[in-house]
């Protein structure tokens, strides 16, 4: 496993979910900037030293980020609207 996040270089990193196959992948999260990758990327998206330096993520950016916007909640559907589900 990964020593620490490839985006934000923090070291609480779990695993999400494990191939079903024993040893050939992981899905991982950082628990502090959410990042989540596969271990069986290239290592430009699993190691720290290879990720892009202009997508990687310091503690004072984390600090400063600005607010991510709430998701809105759905518009219910009236007369005539389709919703894009079937009475199936």
């Amino acid at each position: 496993m990964t020593d620490c996040c490839p985006r934000c270089a923090h070291e609480s990193v779990r695993t999400l979910h494990s191939s079903p196959v024993p040893g050939v992948w992981d899905v991982l999260q950082c628990g502090r900037c959410l990042y989540t990758w596969r271990t069986s990327e290239p290592a430009r998206r699993t190691r720290r030293d290879a990720y892009p330096e202009v997508f990687r993520l310091s503690s004072d950016d984390m600090a400063n980020a600005a607010e991510v916007p709430t998701v809105p909640p759905l518009r219910s559907s009236g007369p005539g609207q389709k919703t894009g589900l079937t009475d199936g």
